[in-house]
């Protein structure tokens, strides 16, 4: 039987995705995006894995590129999952009205679960963007939890939340 199209861009789509995973932990590997076309980019970033891990440099994949993708990607997903630092390094951070950013998203995704836990706390929905409805849902946790009500998220009222987030999950 013959290799079609089909088999051919899935196997190049294989290729990619574990290209694209190991770009994240692997700042020499260009990020591309998994289309089937082995294209340009692709070529690019096979060309900077086979230099960066010691194989033959030529911007095709052999059988031992093949395999030393697949096996640096498949040890990058059983790794130790990576700890997602959300919230500013800084201790006098505040998230508050009018912020938009991940940190949000993550608070928000926080107050969610809560609130459909306990129904104590009003959904504020999930939008990246600190509205009055999270200043609300804010000022109502900090209230609960003995926190001073500002309705802003600082280091205190991240801590407290992050860590009923940790108990939903346990």
């Amino acid at each position: 039987m013959a290799y079609t199209d089909d088999q051919r861009k899935a196997h190049i789509k294989e290729l990619q995705t574990m290209l694209h995973s190991i770009s994240y932990y692997n700042p020499a590997i260009p990020r591309i995006v998994p289309d089937g076309i082995y294209g340009a980019s692709t070529a690019d970033a096979v060309q900077a894995f086979q230099q960066f891990y010691g194989l033959r440099v030529t911007g095709e994949v052999n059988s031992a590129t093949w395999e030393k993708i697949a096996e640096i990607s498949q040890e990058l997903a059983e790794n130790v999952p990576e700890p997602l630092e959300a919230f500013p390094p800084k201790k006098n951070t505040v998230i508050s009205l009018g912020d938009r950013n991940f940190t949000v998203y993550v608070i928000q995704s926080i107050l969610h679960e809560l609130s459909e836990k306990y129904g104590d706390i009003p959904d504020c929905g999930i939008s990246g963007i600190f509205d009055p409805d999270t200043q609300r849902a804010i000022q109502l946790f900090q209230r609960m939890c003995g926190l001073p009500v500002t309705g802003g998220v600082d280091c205190k009222t991240w801590n407290m939340l992050a860590n009923a987030g940790a108990e939903l999950l346990g």
